[in-house]
């Protein structure tokens, strides 16, 4: 399952700041942030609730939202 979500995540030393939070979240198989794009997108794979997604985000100081197509 792949999930994609807006946020504020803009350099690499913000992705590092949300590493360990994400990193912790169970179900998590794979995650990446893609700064190039104005939204920031992080692309987020497995079985994981998007809830869990957006209170790690938010533990870790930054905004996000989920991508609506």
């Amino acid at each position: 399952m792949t999930q994609q979500f807006k946020t504020n995540i803009n350099c690499a030393m913000c992705v590092r700041s949300v590493t360990n939070f994400l990193n912790e979240v169970p179900g998590i198989e794979r995650w990446e942030v893609d700064t190039d794009n104005p939204d920031k997108i992080l692309t987020v794979e497995g079985p994981v609730k998007p809830e869990a997604v957006v209170e790690a985000i938010d533990d870790a100081g930054f905004d996000i939202s989920l991508k609506q197509d």
